[in-house]
């Protein structure tokens, strides 16, 4: 399977780019003193008044580039490419680390996820009064957030927060394999050909990488399984298990949760496996 061209630019760490030392609105934002534009908002203050909006993180398109700055254009044409300069002082500064992480939290928890370790990148599904059984469900159905996810993992990236990547890649993976969410054909495709190869590490580019071949492959029934996911992240172990055959969303259960949480959302128009570059 061939490598998008964006993905190999980012892997070859943009060679192209000149960095512009006049240019630090990233930097500006994620130290709260610059607002986000066009949403004329604080980092704080979107961390502080967004999280749990699912609406307003479905419809609102240019925030994420702010959030998730990449060494690319967005489609938001009011905010900045990441600056070598910038990546250089928002990795030193504590604080700015502290509010990319928490602005990973807040997007999982629109994707039905959470984070329960921020050492190792270990992620869980939400708990309730969420119920990441429609947020799954709506990620499976809103393509454009297949791009929104490449820009967060290049992001993570960019801050030497890989492994929060590879948490979020397992996570995904085992929900396919063995805990029957997210297991769609955009995403998979997304997952295959974009996501697995936002991370900079080769070997974690590769462990990822043959994961995903033997559970697409499915050869001698492998499973990868919840405790595989855990010990692969905490020590590098891995384990088996069997799959049963039920989808998450075909259960009762699943569809009442949904139905109860579910607010109309428009269908967004974009490309069946929501490839490209990312917004």
């Amino acid at each position: 399977m061939s490598i998008p061209r964006d993905i190999r630019e980012f892997l070859e760490n943009y060679p192209d780019n000149v960095d512009d030392p006049e240019a630090s609105a990233n930097f500006e934002f994620y130290s709260n003193v610059r607002r986000c534009r066009p949403d004329n908002r604080l980092i704080d203050e979107i961390h502080q008044q967004w999280t749990g909006d699912f609406d307003k993180l479905e419809y609102k398109h240019g925030y994420i580039q702010w959030l998730f700055p990449i060494q690319e254009y967005g489609m938001n044409y009011e905010s900045q490419p990441l600056q070598r300069h910038e990546i250089r002082a928002m990795k030193a500064d504590p604080a700015v680390v502290d509010r990319i992480i928490t602005s990973y939290k807040m997007m999982l928890d629109f994707y039905g996820m959470r984070l329960i370790s921020v050492d190792s990148g270990l992620l869980d599904r939400s708990l309730p009064p969420r119920n990441f059984a429609c947020r799954y469900n709506h990620l499976a159905r809103s393509s454009h957030n297949n791009l929104r996810i490449s820009r967060i993992l290049k992001c993570l990236s960019e801050f030497d927060l890989e492994h929060l990547s590879m948490g979020f890649l397992l996570h995904v993976l085992w929900e396919q394999s063995d805990g029957h969410g997210l297991d769609t054909p955009g995403i998979r495709s997304s997952m295959d050909r974009w996501w697995t190869n936002c991370l900079r590490d080769d070997e974690k580019r590769r462990r990822v990488g043959e994961f995903i071949q033997k559970v697409r492959s499915g050869e001698n029934g492998y499973v990868f399984t919840r405790s595989m996911y855990r010990e692969e992240l905490e020590s590098g172990a891995t384990g088996s298990g069997i799959a049963p055959s039920t989808n998450v969303m075909d259960t009762e259960w699943g569809q009442q949760a949904c139905h109860i949480e579910r607010s109309a959302v428009t269908e967004v128009e974009e490309k069946s496996d929501a490839t490209g570059p990312g917004p």
